[in-house]
């Protein structure tokens, strides 16, 4: 019998496969491959689904395409359905525009801890760097080294500490880091036990915070979070964001509070729905 991936690496996609075809050859160029991709796709049209099969032959990984039907924005329910399709009892988090460096599923399963989930971040691209990225240039790396970012269009920032900070000097900013350790979905990990224990994601959160909700639950059920922003790198392509609205972040927000002053862990509208009465 195969041996179960050691990982599976969930990220959700809708419409742009140009930037998923980055992400993906980011996954292909890890310094470790026995770990499987599950792209859970919003409901995205046939672009992205040539564009999976044809990447898909050449990746030393297994990708799995799982498509749910374009009905508005359901990233909770697409994030859901690979929990429960995941062949790994663990679980590495991510966005379908954040390309991740070679040691980033490395350093999440050398990070993980039973009991607790790991919250990392990204480095922010604008369009013109996020266009200029090439597959070879994700092959080589060049897109985590901050100067050739520079010349590419990046300002320079102190957040290119992300980038540019060695292994020490990279936990000691961990330690260091004011940051709350929240669970951040373009950069997160877990164990799947205490996902299914907390019932996966509201689906009822729409666009801006799901994911932070999400983290709120864990550590209301113990589970706490462990910072690993400058340890587990990706680079953030600029993308528009149409989903958000004044009315969907008023609403995750007070989602959000009553998590909080309930103390609930368990969500309802989560991957185990309740019976319909009859």
């Amino acid at each position: 019998m195969p041996q179960p991936p050691v990982a599976s690496v969930v990220f959700t996609t809708y419409n742009q496969p140009d930037w998923l075809e980055k992400v993906l050859i980011g996954f292909g160029a890890q310094d470790q491959h026995d770990f499987e991709v599950l792209v859970a796709d919003d409901g995205s049209g046939e672009d992205t689904r040539a564009r999976v099969e044809a990447l898909r032959a050449q990746l030393p990984v297994p990708v799995r395409h799982l498509w749910q039907a374009d009905d508005g924005f359901r990233k909770c329910e697409a994030m859901n359905m690979a929990i429960g399709a995941s062949a790994s009892d663990y679980l590495i988090f991510t966005d379908g525009d954040c390309i991740p460096r070679a040691d980033f599923v490395s350093t999440h399963l050398r990070l993980r801890q039973p009991g607790r989930f790991l919250s990392g971040g990204y480095h922010k691209l604008p369009m013109d760097t996020s266009r200029a990225i090439t597959a070879e240039d994700i092959r080589a790396q060049r897109c985590f080294d901050a100067r050739w970012l520079r010349a590419q269009g990046l300002r320079k920032s102190h957040r290119d500490l992300k980038l540019t900070a060695g292994p020490l000097t990279s936990r000691v900013l961990d330690l260091l880091s004011p940051a709350r350790a929240s669970w951040n979905g373009h950069n997160a990990s877990g164990w799947k036990h205490d996902m299914l224990a907390i019932n996966g994601f509201d689906e009822r959160m729409r666009y801006g915070g799901q994911d932070r909700e999400f983290g709120e639950r864990l550590e209301n059920a113990g589970i706490r979070g462990k910072r690993i922003r400058y340890r587990a790198v990706v680079v953030h392509l600029d993308h528009k964001r149409g989903y958000a609205t004044a009315e969907s972040i008023a609403f995750n927000r007070a989602l959000r509070a009553d998590t909080r002053s309930s103390g609930r862990s368990w969500t309802e509208f989560g991957i185990e729905k309740a019976a319909t009465p009859l």
